[in-house]
């Protein structure tokens, strides 16, 4: 299954950001820690492509610490970037975000010259809860759902620092399906547009492979999940945790929010879906399925029979 989910507000906030752009010295997006490469927005780096960027890793406290050294390492190597991790809920980000975009436009500062940032980011990934944070206020709603915010708002952080809110946004074709599988895990996608036990099992195929003893551990399963299929783990997650229907059949729906709600609390432990290492193949293969769909797509056009009607 394809994961997609574009309402249509996002159509507005890809507009929005292209004009808002070219008045902008920095460009802040702002990343799932858990999910870094996955929750990057490729759209964005076409639209902002040509200013410097500043990649927060937020959540950063539900990641793995190992994996997320790896991504900070990954982005600070790419050119006009940088990267930090965060946790939103954290006291005083604002240094941290201050001092690093001053270091990315370095001749922006004062009155004359204030800093004009711009903070976008894929749903749910925290950006309210930081930019009230910032501010000491609740400037900006936040919940649990996808799709909270609607407006651009600007926010002015010093007498020189002017920081504009976006709504989170996705893009149109989510071409990694693997990304697809992990942004609905993590909240990012509206409930509607995926199948939650088919995310479930994939997400459970992960945790299988990486972080076997927190599953066993959190759900008291009694044997590893490493010999088990991915519904076999699900399975036994909804009878420890008595998700059943008559008979003693497991409610597998009821068994996949569980899992969700368990991985989305970090009642699990810290934990990062992927690695820049996966996340590039990942990338390459979906770019070349893509490519090729696009190449039949162009073909069936070219050789589909024209209209010849109309003669006298």
């Amino acid at each position: 299954m394809a994961i997609q989910w574009f309402p249509g507000h996002m159509h507005l906030t890809r507009k929005a950001i292209g004009e808002r752009v070219k008045d902008i010295d920095v460009v802040i997006e702002l990343l799932d820690a858990r999910l870094p490469g996955s929750s990057a927005n490729p759209m964005l780096a076409e639209l902002t492509g040509h200013k410097p960027g500043l990649k927060v890793l937020n959540k950063q406290d539900l990641a793995d610490p190992e994996r997320t050294a790896q991504w900070l390492a990954h982005y600070n190597a790419q050119p006009a970037t940088r990267a930090i991790g965060l946790d939103a809920s954290q006291a005083t980000p604002a240094q941290q975000l201050v001092a690093a975009c001053h270091a990315l436009a370095p001749g922006r500062g004062g009155m004359a010259k204030p800093m004009r940032v711009l903070i976008c980011g894929i749903p749910n990934v925290g950006k309210s809860t930081l930019i009230n944070t910032l501010t000491g206020s609740r400037k900006a709603k936040t919940g649990d759902e996808a799709g909270i915010t609607k407006l651009e708002q600007r926010i002015v952080l010093a007498d020189d620092f002017y920081l504009w809110d976006t709504p989170g946004m996705l893009w149109p074709r989510i071409v990694v399906a693997k990304s697809g599988y992990n942004l609905a895990a993590s909240g990012a996608i509206g409930r509607n547009a995926f199948d939650e036990e088919e995310v479930a099992l994939e997400l459970l195929g992960t945790l299988k492979e990486h972080y076997a003893g927190l599953v066993e551990a959190r759900f008291k399963l009694d044997a590893p999940v490493s010999p088990l299929t991915d519904e076999q783990v699900l399975e036994a997650i909804g009878r420890k945790r008595g998700a059943l229907l008559g008979k003693g059949r497991v409610n597998l729906q009821k068994a996949a929010e569980i899992v969700m709600h368990e991985f989305r609390n970090a009642n699990l432990g810290r934990i990062t879906l992927e690695t820049p290492e996966e996340f590039a193949q990942w990338l390459a293969a979906g770019q070349q399925l893509d490519a090729e769909r696009q190449a039949k797509k162009a073909n069936r056009k070219k050789h589909a029979p024209s209209d010849s009607s109309g003669a006298a």
